[in-house]
């Protein structure tokens, strides 16, 4: 199991929540430090939650109650979230760009839950993706016998 990075615990309340300032969103302005990646909190915070595994806290907290559930409990959700994402995503104008934006935020945040399941961190996946650069999607796929 991966453990969470201490720094990564910092910006939490005693509930392991986000606070404000944890994070921005975009390029920091001048002279403004940089906050750190809101996936990267997010990460923290379910690791937070799968670090410490007891009855109370998984009574108030949802990432605590479906890592308690497992991978079939969390791929669930991520079944039901992607289709969400899909229909949201068929939904014309503005509000359904903004509905989009959300329901891709609930599919992240589904997503980081299994990865920590499994012991996987986000910087992996990041690894993965960065060592497909350059490579046409038509050749990894060929690559793996697809």
């Amino acid at each position: 199991m991966a453990e969470p990075d201490k720094h990564y615990q910092k910006g939490h309340n005693q509930e392991g929540n986000f606070q404000e300032g944890d994070f921005q969103a975009g390029q920091p302005q001048e002279g403004q430090r940089p906050g750190r990646r809101p996936l990267d909190v997010l990460e923290a915070t379910i690791l937070a939650r799968q670090a410490a595994p007891n009855k109370p806290l998984v009574e108030k907290s949802y990432t605590a109650k479906l890592l308690a559930g497992g991978v079939e409990k969390i791929g669930g959700k991520i079944i039901e979230e992607a289709a969400e994402l899909v229909e949201a995503a068929g939904e014309p104008e503005e509000s359904g760009r903004q509905h989009t934006i959300y329901e891709a935020g609930d599919l992240l945040y589904h997503t980081l839950v299994l990865l920590a399941a499994r012991g996987v961190r986000l910087s992996e996946v990041e690894a993965e993706l960065a060592r497909r650069v350059g490579v046409s999607g038509l050749d990894e796929k060929a690559s793996r016998g697809e």
